[in-house]
């Protein structure tokens, strides 16, 4: 059975009890969050993210860590200016999601800025379908509400566990993509590629070396994802980096589409990885602090090394 979501996806009544009546208080702040003036936006944004900065420690922490390995020639006192941006960027990023999901398509195009469209219009053209690679950047959701501006797309997700929040979260994405394919689904996205779609995904996260190999990133091992190359190869589609950013004036962003990776890819899944994880990291230095490197993305690690991250305590 097909995996991809559509607008029609129905509402249970099991979902009126009290267990998710915080959900759906969220779920109503984010309707008001989307409808706000950007100005407001903006600051309740940089707001969000003070008070994350002091209410998530082990966040911070994650953090801290991720951009001492990442960036080691800057001081203690540089590293903790991004960290604190880095929380500013993601607590404006939620307002930029919320005005994604609830503002007209078209109210955003006057804000975006292109660069090479003509890669992904010539990709498209060749009918072998094209992979766009995204990242975890802050504004992610604005990011895919302003490529549908100019192409249809579908997008792979991962479901989430509660269910108000993902039927909440799809619906909200309908009106941006063509479809919404479950991450374990890959018949559907196969079908998408051989059918000459543009299929969105994102390969900056760690899930184990059951799904990835070791490669570097900002010049340490991190477990990378080998799906991408076998999702290319099984129609031959050509695979394009997707960046966006706010610019430095805070009210319009850039998007910007890198050329096909050429001879891609390669047979030798370490060999791709790399290259990955090389073309993503050029891209998250044009703007370091609108990534979202709250993440473990250095939680798996070579035999024998330890975990650079503090154990998180079990739920009892």
């Amino acid at each position: 059975m097909s995996r991809i979501t559509r607008v029609n996806d129905g509402f249970q009544s099991a979902w009126l009890h009290p267990r998710y009546w915080l959900t759906w208080l969220l779920v109503a702040f984010a309707y008001v969050m989307g409808w706000l003036p950007w100005g407001l936006q903006y600051r309740l944004g940089k707001g969000l993210g003070w008070l994350a900065y002091h209410l998530v420690p082990m966040r911070v922490n994650d953090t801290r860590i991720n951009l001492k390995l990442c960036f080691p020639a800057l001081s203690e006192a540089e590293r903790e200016a991004m960290v604190r941006d880095v929380f500013r960027q993601g607590g404006i990023g939620v307002f930029e999601t919320a005005a994604a999901w609830m503002k007209p398509t078209e109210h955003h195009r006057r804000r975006i800025a292109v660069e090479g469209l003509q890669h992904v219009l010539d990709a498209q053209a060749q009918g072998r379908g094209v992979i766009i690679l995204g990242a975890h950047y802050s504004g992610l959701d604005l990011n895919g509400t302003a490529a549908s501006l100019f192409f249809p797309l579908h997008t792979v997700y991962r479901p989430q566990n509660n269910p108000v929040l993902d039927f909440f979260i799809r619906r909200c994405r309908s009106k941006t993509y063509a479809g919404q394919i479950d991450h374990a689904d890959m018949r559907t996205l196969f079908k998408c590629l051989k059918a000459g779609e543009v299929v969105w995904t994102s390969v900056d996260q760690d899930f184990g070396l059951k799904q990835g190999v070791m490669a570097p990133f900002f010049g340490h091992p991190a477990a990378t994802l080998i799906a991408t190359s076998r999702m290319a190869r099984v129609n031959h589609s050509p695979v394009i980096f997707v960046h966006f950013m706010r610019n430095a004036d805070n009210q319009t962003y850039t998007m910007t589409f890198t050329p096909p990776l050429e001879n891609y890819p390669s047979g030798d899944d370490s060999v791709d990885a790399t290259r990955l994880n090389t073309v993503l990291e050029s891209l998250i230095r044009r703007a370091p602090t609108q990534y979202m490197w709250f993440h473990r993305r250095f939680k798996s690690r070579p035999a024998g090394e330890a975990s650079p991250y503090i154990k998180k305590k079990r739920k009892r």
